[in-house]
């Protein structure tokens, strides 16, 4: 049926490209407290991957929709009867471009011209890396994802800004209290896990939500999510969205994760079936092996400032990446 149908969202851009980089850097503000750092733009060149991923373990995706400034893989096959190209004009308001925030790039995401109502987007840094079914995702046209309340992090390099200017948003929306009323079972379900359900129980006197538990791996979305917070709160996201470059008063797409959680419409589910592989220097031996074994349903292989050699760790994280999926998919020349 139409309405079952589940597509694919990723966004990339070419941080090597010359074009690219002018103009980013035309734009490019001189006040404290942008993100407008390398480490969000530079290329793993292990995009390939991501597509033997796609096919070989979730050949039942709908579409995968590509979006890009109007960057494209060499190796990429347009022709590719599951893909769709999306040029930044040809979705996000041009009162917003150019823009090189990827927070206002996700947050226009439902603006995709045949996306379907279910979704999953997916950063260029997280991977398929086992077989998946569609009810890994949805279940009954309803998104799964784990219901807990969690404390936000505040540092240097952190998304705790972000997730503060989301849970604000959040709070002025929903009463947290009528939504516990609500969907308790949901927030003390096991499903979540034990840890969870503890926190959520440790955090529960407070009459607001402190926070929300989030992951480094993709999230599922209902496209009528993203529009129903548009409706209501277009003013907050707008003010992100105007935003050129990442900025501590952004919120990110986690909001969406947030709204659909205080609504009450998503399914409880276990945060074990990924993994996030921060990269503090370097991987481990194990942590290679983990990747080339598919050990994990879904992975992200993110990005620090503390990388070491990121040239030496790209030719490492190539090489597991290698061992798993060594042939070419449909999506490539």
């Amino acid at each position: 049926m139409e309405n079952n149908k589940i597509d694919f969202v990723m966004i990339w851009v070419d941080g090597n490209d010359p074009e690219w980089q002018k103009e980013k850097n035309s734009y490019d503000p001189s006040f404290d407290g942008v993100d407008n750092t390398a480490v969000r733009f530079r290329d793993w060149d292990n995009l390939q991957y991501w597509f033997r991923a796609v096919e070989k373990f979730a050949p039942w995706v709908n579409r995968v929709h590509f979006v890009t400034w109007g960057h494209l893989p060499k190796w990429l096959d347009t022709s590719n009867p599951k893909l769709n190209i999306v040029n930044h004009r040809d979705f996000i308001p041009e009162k917003y471009l150019p823009t090189f925030n990827s927070n206002a790039i996700e947050l226009n995401l439902h603006r995709i011209k045949g996306l379907s109502e279910q979704f999953v987007y997916f950063n260029d840094d997280m991977f398929i890396t086992d077989h998946v079914r569609p009810e890994d995702f949805f279940r009954d046209g309803k998104p799964l994802d784990t219901y807990s309340l969690d404390c936000i992090f505040f540092a240097k390099n952190s998304a705790g800004f972000f997730n503060g200017n989301n849970m604000e948003i959040i709070n002025d929306n929903f009463d947290k209290n009528e939504c516990f009323r609500r969907d308790r079972a949901k927030w003390f379900s096991l499903k979540n896990g034990v840890k969870r359900v503890i926190k959520t129980a440790a955090l529960n006197m407070w009459p607001w939500f402190p926070g929300m538990y989030y992951n480094h791996l993709s999230s599922n979305f209902l496209k009528s999510t993203f529009e129903e917070a548009w409706e209501r709160d277009g003013e907050s996201l707008d003010m992100t969205c105007r935003e050129k470059f990442r900025t501590k008063g952004n919120c990110n797409q986690w909001v969406m994760k947030f709204w659909q959680l205080a609504k009450g419409i998503a399914v409880p589910k276990s945060v074990k079936d990924g993994h996030c592989f921060h990269i503090r220097e370097r991987l481990s031996e194990s942590d290679l092996k983990d990747i080339s074994g598919g050990r994990y349903k879904q992975i992200c292989i993110n990005d620090t400032v503390e990388t070491g050699d990121f040239e030496e760790e790209k030719q490492r994280v190539i090489g597991a990446f290698e061992k798993l999926l060594p042939e070419k998919c449909s999506f490539e020349l």
